[in-house]
């Protein structure tokens, strides 16, 4: 069971909430999606399989590993973080492939479904069930363009996440600067 580490005295700060983080959650549903995109579109053995299923898997791992990993690096949380972002550009490009190979319409931004997606990607604490008209759709073109448009968004999430923990460490510094300013003021309260 995640526990949610809210340490106020000391130096160690609050980590592993990434249950509660859009990007964890939503990698979750990619994760899902992609199970079933998987299993419905290609042959068993195929080793496209393994490949899509492990990068979707990354994705939501790394987010996690990031978030507990924050209590003593923010470095590794940057790093970590930057490698769900990487896995999830790897599963968008399998998704292209598979869009490109089947001489199947690769939604832009403009297209009136990728808008409609973009619709109903704002509904307040989505999950699989929020998608499943799109992701088992009986139209395979429909439901890549669908993953890709939540990798997508996630990807973006994910540029977001990295930039705001660069501007967190930038403004409260690592562990050992942390762990320096309370040995000091340990110290100062002894004397």
């Amino acid at each position: 069971m995640e526990k949610d580490n809210k340490n106020t005295s000391g130096f160690i700060p609050a980590h592993g909430g990434y249950r509660k983080l859009i990007t964890f959650q939503k990698s979750q549903i990619i994760y899902d999606g992609t199970v079933y995109f998987t299993k419905r579109f290609f042959h068993k053995y195929d080793r496209t399989i393994d490949q899509m299923v492990q990068a979707a898997r990354s994705g939501k791992q790394n987010i996690a590993e990031a978030s507990v990993a924050s209590a003593t690096s923010k470095e590794t949380e940057i790093k970590l973080t930057n490698v769900a972002r990487a896995s999830l550009e790897e599963l968008m490009l399998d998704y292209e492939d598979f869009l490109r190979t089947h001489k199947l319409t690769q939604w832009g931004s403009t297209h009136k479904l990728s808008k409609r997606f973009g619709e109903l990607n704002k509904t307040a604490n989505a999950t699989y069930e929020t998608y499943i008209k799109a992701i088992e759709n009986p139209d395979p073109e429909i439901c890549a363009n669908s993953m890709r448009c939540l990798i997508n968004i996630v990807i973006y999430l994910l540029k977001q996440q990295i930039k705001t923990l660069e501007k967190e460490f930038l403004q409260q510094g690592g562990l050992r600067e942390r762990m320096i300013k309370a040995r000091i003021e340990y110290r100062n309260k002894k004397m």
